[in-house]
Protein backbone atom coordinates (compact mmCIF):
# COMPACT_ATOMS: atom_id res chain seq x y z
CA UNK A 1 0.00 0.00 0.00
CA UNK A 2 2.77 2.36 0.39
CA UNK A 3 3.64 3.00 -2.98
CA UNK A 4 0.11 3.80 -3.83
CA UNK A 5 -0.30 5.95 -0.87
CA UNK A 6 2.83 7.81 -1.56
CA UNK A 7 1.94 8.13 -4.88
CA UNK A 8 -1.52 9.79 -4.01
CA UNK A 9 -0.34 11.99 -1.46
CA UNK A 10 2.43 13.54 -4.88
CA UNK A 11 -0.99 14.15 -6.48
CA UNK A 12 -2.50 15.90 -3.92
CA UNK A 13 0.29 18.22 -3.38
CA UNK A 14 1.05 18.71 -6.75
CA UNK A 15 -2.32 19.47 -7.23
CA UNK A 16 -2.44 22.10 -4.78
CA UNK A 17 0.24 24.18 -5.92
CA UNK A 18 -0.63 23.90 -9.61
CA UNK A 19 2.97 24.21 -11.02
CA UNK A 20 3.94 27.29 -9.04
CA UNK A 21 4.03 28.25 -5.66
CA UNK A 22 2.19 28.93 -1.78
CA UNK A 23 1.33 32.60 -2.64
CA UNK A 24 -0.01 33.43 0.40
CA UNK A 25 2.20 31.26 2.81
CA UNK A 26 5.46 32.67 0.51
CA UNK A 27 4.25 36.37 1.18
CA UNK A 28 3.48 36.63 4.35
CA UNK A 29 5.81 33.96 6.19
CA UNK A 30 9.49 34.29 6.84
CA UNK A 31 11.23 31.90 5.14
CA UNK A 32 13.44 30.19 7.93
CA UNK A 33 10.09 30.46 10.48
CA UNK A 34 9.39 27.16 12.72
CA UNK A 35 6.06 26.14 14.28
CA UNK A 36 4.58 23.77 16.11
CA UNK A 37 1.20 22.41 14.26
CA UNK A 38 -0.94 20.20 16.28
CA UNK A 39 -3.96 18.56 14.77
CA UNK A 40 -7.23 18.57 16.92
CA UNK A 41 -9.83 17.02 16.15
CA UNK A 42 -13.47 19.32 17.10
CA UNK A 43 -15.74 16.27 17.75
CA UNK A 44 -15.65 12.89 19.05
CA UNK A 45 -14.88 9.60 16.78
CA UNK A 46 -12.91 6.95 15.74
CA UNK A 47 -9.35 7.81 14.14
CA UNK A 48 -7.83 6.71 10.91
CA UNK A 49 -5.21 8.27 8.81
CA UNK A 50 -2.51 8.69 11.23
CA UNK A 51 0.44 7.06 9.61
CA UNK A 52 -0.91 8.91 6.11
CA UNK A 53 -0.49 12.36 7.65
CA UNK A 54 2.89 11.88 9.31
CA UNK A 55 3.80 10.13 5.64
CA UNK A 56 2.31 13.57 3.99
CA UNK A 57 4.38 15.89 6.35
CA UNK A 58 7.36 14.01 5.75
CA UNK A 59 6.68 14.34 2.01
CA UNK A 60 6.80 17.94 2.34
CA UNK A 61 9.62 18.24 4.66
CA UNK A 62 8.48 17.61 8.06
CA UNK A 63 10.49 15.37 10.13
CA UNK A 64 9.61 15.88 13.63
CA UNK A 65 6.30 14.35 13.82
CA UNK A 66 4.56 12.81 16.84
CA UNK A 67 1.26 10.76 16.61
CA UNK A 68 -0.25 10.84 20.09
CA UNK A 69 -3.06 8.51 18.71
CA UNK A 70 -3.33 4.74 16.77
CA UNK A 71 -5.98 4.20 13.99
CA UNK A 72 -8.54 3.05 15.83
CA UNK A 73 -8.50 5.06 18.40
CA UNK A 74 -12.04 5.88 19.90
CA UNK A 75 -11.34 9.97 21.13
CA UNK A 76 -13.28 12.74 23.03
CA UNK A 77 -13.44 16.44 21.07
CA UNK A 78 -10.48 18.38 21.34
CA UNK A 79 -7.90 15.60 21.57
CA UNK A 80 -4.37 16.76 20.17
CA UNK A 81 -4.10 13.86 17.39
CA UNK A 82 -0.43 14.41 15.99
CA UNK A 83 2.02 17.44 16.83
CA UNK A 84 4.36 18.54 13.97
CA UNK A 85 7.26 20.71 14.35
CA UNK A 86 9.53 22.43 11.40
CA UNK A 87 9.36 25.27 8.93
CA UNK A 88 6.10 27.01 9.39
CA UNK A 89 5.66 27.64 5.28
CA UNK A 90 5.86 23.49 5.21
CA UNK A 91 3.40 22.57 7.98
CA UNK A 92 0.89 25.09 6.31
CA UNK A 93 1.49 23.35 2.49
CA UNK A 94 1.01 19.96 4.43
CA UNK A 95 -2.29 21.56 6.19
CA UNK A 96 -4.90 20.49 3.66
CA UNK A 97 -3.71 17.41 1.81
CA UNK A 98 -3.27 15.86 5.50
CA UNK A 99 -6.77 17.20 7.01
CA UNK A 100 -8.36 15.67 3.68
CA UNK A 101 -6.53 12.44 4.66
CA UNK A 102 -7.11 12.45 8.46
CA UNK A 103 -10.98 13.90 8.09
CA UNK A 104 -12.50 11.46 5.35
CA UNK A 105 -10.74 8.22 6.45
CA UNK A 106 -11.65 9.00 10.23
CA UNK A 107 -15.38 9.88 9.02
CA UNK A 108 -15.46 6.12 7.30
CA UNK A 109 -14.48 4.90 10.59
CA UNK A 110 -16.67 6.56 12.85
CA UNK A 111 -19.28 5.98 10.67
CA UNK A 112 -18.32 2.32 10.90
CA UNK A 113 -18.04 1.82 14.28
CA UNK A 114 -21.63 3.43 14.43
CA UNK A 115 -22.84 0.23 12.49
CA UNK A 116 -20.36 -1.77 14.42
CA UNK A 117 -22.56 -0.89 17.56
CA UNK A 118 -26.23 -1.24 16.27
CA UNK A 119 -25.43 -5.14 15.68
CA UNK A 120 -23.35 -5.42 18.65
CA UNK A 121 -25.67 -8.02 20.40
CA UNK A 122 -25.48 -10.07 17.73
CA UNK A 123 -23.29 -12.66 15.43
CA UNK A 124 -23.43 -10.32 12.51
CA UNK A 125 -20.57 -8.39 11.35
CA UNK A 126 -20.64 -5.14 9.12
CA UNK A 127 -18.50 -5.56 5.74
CA UNK A 128 -17.37 -2.89 3.47
CA UNK A 129 -18.28 -3.09 -0.55
CA UNK A 130 -16.07 -1.78 -4.00
CA UNK A 131 -18.18 1.71 -3.61
CA UNK A 132 -14.86 3.74 -2.65
CA UNK A 133 -13.41 6.78 -3.63
CA UNK A 134 -11.47 5.93 -7.00
CA UNK A 135 -7.62 5.35 -6.06
CA UNK A 136 -8.51 5.72 -2.15
CA UNK A 137 -9.53 1.97 -1.90
CA UNK A 138 -7.13 0.77 0.20
CA UNK A 139 -7.04 3.37 2.65
CA UNK A 140 -10.66 3.45 3.17
CA UNK A 141 -11.05 -0.31 3.57
CA UNK A 142 -8.40 0.45 6.45
CA UNK A 143 -10.61 2.82 7.66
CA UNK A 144 -13.11 0.58 7.84
CA UNK A 145 -10.43 -1.94 9.71
CA UNK A 146 -10.06 0.81 12.46
CA UNK A 147 -13.52 1.00 12.68
CA UNK A 148 -14.25 -2.32 13.74
CA UNK A 149 -15.89 -3.71 10.47
CA UNK A 150 -14.58 -6.11 7.81
CA UNK A 151 -13.39 -5.92 4.53
CA UNK A 152 -15.55 -7.55 1.45
CA UNK A 153 -13.32 -8.17 -1.49
CA UNK A 154 -10.36 -5.60 -2.71
CA UNK A 155 -10.68 -6.39 -6.09
CA UNK A 156 -12.59 -7.81 -9.13
CA UNK A 157 -9.51 -10.64 -8.94
CA UNK A 158 -9.79 -11.49 -5.16
CA UNK A 159 -13.10 -13.64 -5.01
CA UNK A 160 -16.13 -13.86 -7.43
CA UNK A 161 -19.48 -12.27 -7.12
CA UNK A 162 -22.06 -13.14 -9.59
CA UNK A 163 -24.77 -10.49 -9.54
CA UNK A 164 -27.92 -9.84 -11.25
CA UNK A 165 -26.55 -8.94 -14.66
CA UNK A 166 -24.16 -12.01 -14.62
CA UNK A 167 -27.28 -14.24 -13.72
CA UNK A 168 -29.10 -12.65 -16.67
CA UNK A 169 -26.24 -13.29 -19.14
CA UNK A 170 -25.80 -16.54 -17.92
CA UNK A 171 -29.09 -17.77 -18.14
CA UNK A 172 -29.87 -18.88 -15.02
CA UNK A 173 -28.68 -18.24 -11.03
CA UNK A 174 -27.28 -21.87 -10.79
CA UNK A 175 -25.60 -21.63 -14.51
CA UNK A 176 -24.25 -18.43 -13.73
CA UNK A 177 -22.72 -19.98 -10.77
CA UNK A 178 -21.29 -22.98 -12.41
CA UNK A 179 -19.69 -21.12 -14.71
CA UNK A 180 -17.72 -19.15 -12.57
CA UNK A 181 -16.77 -22.83 -10.12
CA UNK A 182 -15.87 -24.40 -12.82
CA UNK A 183 -13.62 -21.66 -14.42
CA UNK A 184 -12.12 -20.59 -11.33
CA UNK A 185 -12.16 -23.58 -8.67
CA UNK A 186 -10.18 -22.33 -5.74
CA UNK A 187 -11.49 -18.93 -5.67
CA UNK A 188 -14.60 -18.06 -2.96
CA UNK A 189 -17.73 -17.64 -4.79
CA UNK A 190 -20.51 -15.32 -3.96
CA UNK A 191 -24.12 -15.46 -5.54
CA UNK A 192 -26.38 -12.62 -5.32
CA UNK A 193 -29.90 -13.97 -5.10
CA UNK A 194 -33.52 -11.18 -5.24
CA UNK A 195 -36.04 -14.02 -3.59
CA UNK A 196 -36.28 -17.20 -2.14
CA UNK A 197 -36.35 -19.55 -5.22
CA UNK A 198 -33.53 -18.20 -6.71
CA UNK A 199 -31.57 -18.76 -3.22
CA UNK A 200 -33.09 -22.62 -3.10
CA UNK A 201 -31.75 -22.99 -6.98
CA UNK A 202 -28.20 -21.71 -6.29
CA UNK A 203 -27.78 -23.93 -2.84
CA UNK A 204 -27.96 -27.20 -4.45
CA UNK A 205 -24.60 -25.74 -5.89
CA UNK A 206 -23.41 -25.28 -2.57
CA UNK A 207 -21.34 -21.60 -2.72
CA UNK A 208 -19.00 -20.32 -0.64
CA UNK A 209 -21.46 -17.49 0.52
CA UNK A 210 -25.39 -16.10 -0.37
CA UNK A 211 -26.11 -12.18 -0.91
CA UNK A 212 -29.55 -11.30 0.03
CA UNK A 213 -30.25 -8.51 -1.82
CA UNK A 214 -32.88 -6.01 -1.16
CA UNK A 215 -34.38 -8.24 1.48
CA UNK A 216 -36.63 -7.62 4.32
CA UNK A 217 -35.59 -9.01 7.64
CA UNK A 218 -38.55 -11.26 7.57
CA UNK A 219 -37.21 -12.78 4.07
CA UNK A 220 -33.73 -12.93 5.26
CA UNK A 221 -34.96 -15.02 8.65
CA UNK A 222 -36.46 -16.93 5.86
CA UNK A 223 -33.68 -17.66 4.16
CA UNK A 224 -31.12 -18.38 7.08
CA UNK A 225 -34.35 -21.03 7.74
CA UNK A 226 -33.64 -22.46 4.45
CA UNK A 227 -29.67 -22.40 4.62
CA UNK A 228 -30.01 -23.76 7.67
CA UNK A 229 -26.22 -23.15 8.57
CA UNK A 230 -24.66 -25.10 5.22
CA UNK A 231 -23.80 -21.54 3.57
CA UNK A 232 -22.75 -18.11 5.25
CA UNK A 233 -25.56 -15.32 3.93
CA UNK A 234 -25.44 -11.44 3.68
CA UNK A 235 -27.97 -9.32 3.42
CA UNK A 236 -27.77 -6.16 1.35
CA UNK A 237 -29.96 -3.15 0.20
CA UNK A 238 -32.35 -1.04 1.81
CA UNK A 239 -30.44 -1.23 5.33
CA UNK A 240 -30.08 1.81 7.72
CA UNK A 241 -28.63 2.22 11.20
CA UNK A 242 -32.28 2.22 12.18
CA UNK A 243 -32.71 -1.47 11.15
CA UNK A 244 -29.64 -2.59 11.35
CA UNK A 245 -30.32 -4.38 14.27
CA UNK A 246 -33.21 -6.09 12.79
CA UNK A 247 -31.80 -7.57 9.68
CA UNK A 248 -28.44 -8.40 12.27
CA UNK A 249 -31.19 -10.19 14.48
CA UNK A 250 -32.81 -12.20 11.11
CA UNK A 251 -29.27 -14.86 11.58
CA UNK A 252 -27.59 -13.18 8.58
CA UNK A 253 -23.65 -13.66 8.61
CA UNK A 254 -23.06 -10.11 7.33
CA UNK A 255 -24.31 -6.92 6.32
CA UNK A 256 -23.01 -5.20 3.09
CA UNK A 257 -22.83 -1.72 3.77
CA UNK A 258 -21.92 0.72 1.10
CA UNK A 259 -21.87 3.80 2.95
CA UNK A 260 -19.50 2.95 4.91
CA UNK A 261 -16.95 4.61 2.50
CA UNK A 262 -19.55 6.30 -0.02
CA UNK A 263 -21.40 8.63 2.11
CA UNK A 264 -19.27 8.67 5.76
CA UNK A 265 -19.58 11.94 7.04
CA UNK A 266 -15.94 14.14 7.60
CA UNK A 267 -14.78 13.88 11.11
CA UNK A 268 -13.79 17.57 12.22
CA UNK A 269 -10.14 18.25 12.45
CA UNK A 270 -8.30 21.03 12.46
CA UNK A 271 -4.42 22.77 12.77
CA UNK A 272 -3.70 24.85 15.18
CA UNK A 273 -0.98 26.80 14.59
CA UNK A 274 1.49 28.00 17.52
CA UNK A 275 4.56 29.30 17.23
CA UNK A 276 8.12 28.15 18.25
CA UNK A 277 10.99 25.96 17.38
Amino acid sequence: MADSVQALIELAIAEDLAGGEDITSNATIPESQNAIAEFVNRAPGVVAGIDVAVQVLNYVGISDVSALVTDGAEVPAGTVLLVARGNTRKLLLAERTTLNFLTHLSGIATLTAQWVAAVADTKCQIRDTRKTTPGWRLLEKAAVRAGGGQNHRLSLSDAALVKDNHIVAAGGVLKAFEKVRAAQPGVSVEVEVDNLDQLREVLVGKPDLILLDNMSPELCANAVAIVNGAVKLEASGGITLDNAAAYAMSGVDYLAIGALTHSAKVLDIGLDLKMGN
